[in-house]
């Protein structure tokens, strides 16, 4: 599929590295085009992603902010493109696709491409992705958690032109857009991303003018060769070995509870890696299941997080190997659903973390949390047009401990830190929605040595609706955020919905189409990150702060760090550590903990439920999973997550 590794370069370097940063250039001034022009609050908040590819379709350059998500899949996207049409290619041709089973993500991601010609060639193409809020199928949003197959998704749109020879196919784009709940902003986001791409066939064709057509080629070429040689040099410095873990989606709704397992063997051979997801679970009876594109994004992804100064091209890509077990949860095929990819998509980025955490300790990372997406869909009653609208909300969350450093707090996750979190002024313009709480979450980040970094709770209150639904895309309520040598986890996601005159009631992280009246109020939050290291080792100084800086209660000061702190004066938030107390605590946890994890679920639970025990304590001490609503045991869940913590903490305990 690709080309073999160049043995020397044969431009200048200075024209070697003009060119290399012009072409990312470019696709950045692609990025401010679609910014700048579209029409979704979705595509606003940078839920898209841009590329420039040779005449093959391998990629040549991405943005700066483009998402991780989307690395690693336009390179397939437009070889599909490729094999499709053949040598029906023109120019002034446009196509379109968001085929997940043809190597992109889910049916939201659809990609324009522009075949750019010079002097009558075909030398390159410009790509443009943007996050299309809805796609059709049986939910608003499009995000129907209980979909088994692809029918219940959207619109599956194979390569077609949307373009032919510099006429607009109209009849195409209408086709399309008028089997989505909102076809002004798709007939807009599809107008955006098509002069971006066009902005970047402006701008190679200025180089190819400047440079001669073959320099630009052979500039092509040979940025993929360096990067392959830089990523092979790096590879050959690392030991030789394999090495091995397993991540978790929450669960199969269709079928047994207990987590899903997602394994990752890593192998190093020279300059070579290989990354084998044999073992991974079978596809499940919901749309979180990965297709082969976005599974290949999430390796490329989580291993370039470890080489964060290497540009990302194809030719990093001939640097690893990738093999997955035939219909699996990372290998879907037609017509398994696959519209909640991301939630595989992350596990495998996690996995590879922990995997490279291994091999360059130095740079280790804990367990970041999970994206989620809540989207709210009905009927408009503050307009006597009444609209239909769309709240289609994401949230920051925090990312693993590192060594050496805590972790990142409320940033944007791992599936692209690119993506701006939206303004709540601008949903409450857009939407009958109300944010009445957007805050830092105390005690949510994973203690360690170093602490994970925090997340966030966000509630609101639903307006003038008529015909209102929810649907919540979400994990991470079971297979809680983890932490590595010794850190703790973090805590569950879920959201709670308080019907109005009613009690408040968890309906967890996996849910679709519930409907939703006025003046219902609902509130949800994200996790902090993992901790790295024991946080019996973690400075009692270090712990004191982030009391002061309300990262941590002083309950938890004591009951996940050991450190007992004594008020000085609360309303200046001024304290002191108890030295022998803390001596005394940490030596408690220290002897007790081990049997902490060891006692009988079905007893922490009853515990749990009866008050005597607090979420943290259900998680961090005993490794017990619960239905966080009822309190009733996940007996299964419990034994795979206990299962973990035994291999990721206990071995790092003193």
């Amino acid at each position: 599929m690709d080309k073999p590794l160049t043995a020397a370069s044969t431009l200048d370097p200075v024209t070697f590295e003009v060119l290399r940063n012009a072409f990312v250039n470019i696709v950045d001034q692609m990025a401010e085009q679609v910014r700048r022009t579209c029409y979704s609050f979705v595509v606003y908040n940078r839920d898209f992603s841009n590329a420039l590819c040779d005449a093959e379709g391998n990629t040549v350059a991405q943005g700066n902010q483009d998402l991780a998500a989307h690395v690693g899949t336009l390179h397939y996207t437009c070889k599909a493109v490729i094999a499709e049409f053949g040598d029906d290619i023109h120019d002034g041709d446009v196509f379109l696709i968001n085929d997940p089973y043809s190597g992109g993500t889910h049916f939201s991601d659809t990609r324009v491409l522009l075949p750019i010609f010079y002097d009558g060639e075909l030398i390159a193409w410009s790509q443009a992705n943007g996050h299309w809020a809805d796609m059709g199928g049986s939910v608003p949003g499009s995000f129907d958690v209980t979909a088994r197959d692809m029918f219940k998704e959207g619109i599956r749109i194979p390569p077609v032109r949307i373009w032919r020879r510099g006429e607009y196919c109209a009849d195409v784009a209408r086709l399309i857009a008028k089997n989505t709940r909102d076809p002004d902003a798709i007939i807009g986001d599809m107008d955006a991303q098509t002069q971006a791409t066009r902005i970047a066939g402006r701008e190679l064709l200025r180089l190819c003018e400047k440079y001669g057509g073959d320099t630009i080629k052979t500039a092509f070429a040979e940025i993929q060769d360096y990067v392959e040689r830089a990523v092979r040099l790096r590879l050959a410095e690392l030991p030789d070995g394999s090495w091995e873990t397993v991540d978790f989606v929450d669960q199969d709704p269709a079928g047994e509870e207990g987590l899903i397992p997602i394994r990752v063997r890593l192998t190093i051979r020279g300059d070579q890696a290989e990354f084998d997801l044999t073992g991974s679970h079978g596809t499940i009876g919901s749309m979180y299941n990965c297709a082969f594109g976005g599974t290949f994004a999430g390796i490329v992804s989580g291993m370039k997080t470890f080489f964060p100064d290497v540009p990302l091209n194809a030719g990093l890509y001939r640097a690893l190997t990738v093999t997955v077990p035939e219909d699996s949860i990372v290998s879907a095929r037609w017509p398994v659903a696959v519209s909640g990819f991301v939630m595989c998509f992350e596990k495998i980025m996690n996995a590879i973390f922990e995997l490279f955490s291994r091999i360059m300790p130095e740079r280790a990372m804990a367990c970041a949390f999970n994206i989620e997406y809540l989207q709210t869909g009905g009927y408009d009653k503050r307009s006597a047009a009444r609209p239909y609208f769309m709240l289609y909300d994401w949230l920051a969350g925090g990312w693993g401990g590192r060594n050496g450093r805590d972790g990142l707090g409320v940033t944007a996750s791992c599936f692209g830190v690119g993506l701006m979190i939206q303004p709540v002024e601008g949903q409450e313009r857009l939407c009958p929605v109300r944010t009445d709480k957007l805050e830092i979450v105390t005690d949510s980040a994973g203690p360690g040595e170093w602490r994970g970094g925090v997340g966030l709770d966000k509630a609101g209150t639903i307006l003038d609706v008529d015909n209102c639904v929810f649907s919540y895309f979400c994990d991470r309520e079971r297979a809680i955020v983890w932490g590595i040598e010794g850190g703790l986890p973090a805590r569950p996601h879920g959201l709670w919905l308080e019907p109005p005159g009613e009690a408040p009631r968890f309906l967890g992280a996996v849910f679709s189409d519930v409907p939703v009246a006025e003046g219902a109020r609902f509130w949800r939050g994200t996790s902090g990150g993992g901790g790295y290291g024991d946080p019996l080792e973690r400075d009692p100084k270090r712990v004191l702060e982030d009391v002061v800086d309300d990262y941590v209660s002083l309950e938890r000061a004591r009951r996940d760090y050991g450190v007992v702190l004594e008020v000085v004066d609360a309303d200046l938030a001024e304290y002191r550590v108890d030295e022998a107390a803390t001596r005394a605590e940490r030596a408690h946890i220290a002897a007790h903990r081990q049997a902490w994890l060891e006692e009988d679920p079905a007893a922490v639970a009853a515990r749990y439920r009866a008050g005597e025990l607090d979420m943290y304590d259900v998680i961090r001490r005993h490794g017990v999973i619960c239905d966080w609503g009822s309190g009733e045991l996940l007996p299964n869940s419990t034994r795979d997550f206990r299962a973990q913590m035994r291999e990721r903490c206990v071995p790092h305990w003193q």
